[in-house]
């Protein structure tokens, strides 16, 4: 879809120039970005008329600080296609970082559209690439996407079920009667995303709403959301997250949130200090009570004796009711892995009170196996003799068990290098004897020696985190792109009872099994802990497991990974397709005629058996160093087509005229590919082509300029290495 950004000073010449320049867009669907550079704040909205939108904007104190507005403008534009680049728009670029929001939160949830969302996205990953290169956004959407400010930011879209628990929390504030919303979900059901979003919610000025863009569930929302303004003014109110680690994650977002501070992310001791009219909990099943406190002990007696509680009793389950007007509880009863952790038991009388009012939360967001990847994990561990079940409801969830440690690991380098955020994670059967000695390694298996995290706070953001190992208390509340889990020598199977069970001696957190004295009391901990870090993965999650008979049960049940050496087993390429091949061109046969070879149809073919088959896949040989950072050299590589759209940042198989790689000899090459609209001293504006080497060695970059680009051609963007 053609479009264009125009910029102009927002001041009384506005209107002039968008009546003299834009007079067919006066009463057409745009979107248009308000910005201030000096101290970098914007503001984000989209409109069928813009001379009065702007005209209301100008009027407002907070935004007549904007100095400029930016249009983005299509003749191919209709209502839906705006609404969709507002909403991506507010997301990525409060997620970028560079600008700072005016916008609330509200009224970029769920819209209907006209066309699929899959053609918006390729028309707002062009609209991104043009705002690089005008300096108004900073990073490539990938990166963006494994940015902690964006998996946790508030401008996210809600889903049906986070709306209606959203208003049920508006109403519960409203209600006299009711003290406590208790909100319970499992892991990856947006529990996170759904408090952060209603802090911002509530600490949003009502002005900042685009409320006349609201639907009518939108509308219903904000009046209520105005009668909880009216009712309370501005809250006195924290965000409580238990986990030290996530609570600084949590913190370091709302540092780069307008309205917002790292002052309002708090722990459960901090509560003590003051009343709040409200107190939203994240993670409510990690708050504790006094049992297996450690060095917490003394700080946990003080705090309750403070609070006027009997300290053998209570848990900061009941400081909060304490200390609070008002709280909103999330929580998981299945995420609960350790004694101290306040009990099911609490929870559930809780559930039973007059004033307590509750919702459920089901839909899975983060792993893209969904709703039937989580079953299958409670499945297998819950109900341990259904040996029958099939994990291919899973859809192209990439789940695999691994024989070799050391190929599982060397796989999971993999992923770090193509997606970011792949890390291991084991769960606690081994000492931490590296804390005070880096020399030492923690985890050996066989010829396999790894090492548990060097830092507590933040591990999985930690520079050397892709070298380490996590645990459940550096890896829960957090997404990661793939997981390397290894399940270690404490869990077993027994195939005389079809249970599962628990080896304590092999269980190593002293804190989280001290005072069990029931086995099937610790097993369920332990399970607990391999749900909670199986459900960590986005793309996929691969397991190692210790135990033989652990080992066969899983393996009845979940996928081999099959290494398979290039040497021992030739490569089989076919002259004719079939349902299960994939096109293929040899780069080395190629040299400079890939796109004639490609187009004359004179490709050979592969059988792929575990991907679907697609006009829109091909895969090639990769030969060479400049990639290998990605791409080691001889990879097979799967790429798809290029058919349109953006393709800053990507890796991308070109070809030209102008271009030549040594490494090939020929005309194409693949590289990371980004362009910039340039200008040259005579004023003459043109395209300029960079391609990024992403290698350990120096080699340097393609730039191509002018009538160089004439002939450039972009055959398909890279997608993952198979393993072939």
């Amino acid at each position: 879809m053609n479009f264009s950004i125009q910029q102009y000073p927002f001041d009384h010449t506005l209107e002039s120039n968008i009546i003299e320049n834009h007079r067919g867009f006066l009463n057409w669907p745009l979107v248009y970005f308000l910005e201030e550079n000096k101290n970098k704040e914007a503001y984000i909205g989209e409109t069928t008329d813009v001379l009065n939108r702007l005209k209301t904007h100008s009027k407002i104190e907070k935004k007549q600080k904007l100095s400029t507005v930016n249009l983005i403008l299509s003749d191919k534009f209709n209502k839906s296609a705006t609404l969709d680049v507002e909403s991506n728009l507010i997301k990525y670029i409060s997620a970028d970082g560079m600008y700072s929001l005016q916008n609330g939160n509200l009224g970029i949830s769920n819209h209907q559209f006209y066309q699929q969302k899959e053609v918006y996205w390729e028309q707002f990953k062009n609209i991104w690439c043009e705002l690089q290169s005008m300096g108004i956004a900073r990073h490539s959407l990938d990166y963006i996407d494994n940015s902690d400010l964006f998996k946790y930011s508030p401008y996210k879209s809600l889903s049906r079920e986070q709306i209606a628990g959203l208003k049920m929390i508006l109403v519960c504030l409203l209600d006299d009667q009711a003290k406590v919303s208790l909100i319970e979900g499992g892991a990856g059901t947006g529990k996170s995303i759904l408090a952060i979003f209603l802090f911002k919610l509530l600490k949003t000025d009502l002005n900042d709403f685009n409320y006349s863009d609201f639907d009518e569930k939108d509308e219903e929302l904000f009046k209520t959301l105005e009668k909880v303004k009216e009712k309370y003014g501005d809250l006195n109110m924290a965000l409580v997250i238990p986990m030290a680690s996530f609570r600084k994650t949590i913190s370091n977002v709302f540092k780069n949130i307008k309205g917002l501070s790292p002052k309002m992310v708090i722990g459960p001791s901090e509560i003590t200090k003051q009343k709040y009219d409200l107190l939203i909990v994240d993670e409510g099943h990690r708050l504790r009570r006094r049992v297996n406190l450690g060095s917490y002990f003394g700080t946990f007696d003080k705090n309750s004796e403070l609070l006027g509680l009997d300290k053998m009793t209570t848990s900061e389950l009941d400081w909060i009711q304490l200390q609070s007007e008002k709280s909103i509880i999330f929580y998981d009863q299945y995420q609960s892995i350790k004694p101290s952790d306040a009990t099911h038991d609490s929870f559930y009388t809780l559930k039973q009170l007059s004033s307590t009012r509750n919702e459920k939360l089901s839909k899975q967001f983060r792993v893209k196996g969904g709703n039937q990847y989580v079953d299958f994990v409670h499945q297998i561990f819950d109900r341990a003799y259904l040996a029958n079940q099939d994990h291919r409801n899973i859809g192209f969830y990439d789940l695999k068990m691994f024989d070799d440690l050391n190929v599982m690991v060397e796989q999971i380098h993999l992923k770090e290098r193509e997606r970011g955020l792949s890390r291991m994670v084991a769960g606690f059967a081994w000492e931490w004897v590296s804390k005070n000695d880096r020399s030492k390694f923690d985890i050996v298996i066989g010829d396999t020696s790894l090492q548990w995290n060097s830092i507590v706070t933040d591990w999985v953001n930690s520079p050397n985190a892709i070298n380490e190992v996590g645990c459940i208390h550096t890896t829960q509340g957090y997404d990661l792109n793939y997981t390397g889990v290894i399940i270690g020598p404490e869990l077993d199977y027994d195939f005389t009872t079809n249970e599962l069970v628990v080896y304590k001696e092999n269980y190593k957190d002293k804190n989280g099994k001290n005072s069990i004295k029931d086995p099937k009391v610790l097993l369920d901990y332990v399970i607990n802990i391999y749900k909670t870090i199986l459900l960590r993965g986005i793309e996929g999650t691969y397991i190692y497991v210790c135990n033989p008979n652990l080992r066969k049960y899983f393996s009845q049940l979940i996928p081999i990974h099959q290494e398979k050496d290039h040497q021992k087993q030739p490569l089989i390429i076919l002259d004719e397709p079939n349902e299960f091949t994939i096109p293929f061109y040899n780069l080395e046969i190629a040299a400079g005629n890939f796109s004639d070879l490609q187009s004359a149809g004179e490709a050979k073919y592969i059988e792929v058996t575990n991907l679907d088959s697609s006009q829109d896949y091909f895969i090639c040989k990769v030969v060479g160093e400049s990639m290998n950072k990605v791409i080691p050299n001889g990879s097979f590589c799967l790429f798809k087509k290029y058919t349109g759209g953006s393709r800053n940042g990507l890796i991308t198989l070109v070809e030209g005229s102008d271009i030549f790689d040594s490494e090939t000899g020929g005309n194409y090459t693949i590289k990371k590919y980004f362009s910039k609209k340039a200008t040259d001293d005579d004023g003459w504006h043109h395209e300029e082509i960079t391609l990024k080497p992403m290698s350990t060695k120096p080699y340097e970059s393609i730039v191509l300029r002018d009538e160089e680009t004439i002939n450039f051609k972009v055959i398909g963007v890279f997608e993952k290495i198979l393993c072939i």
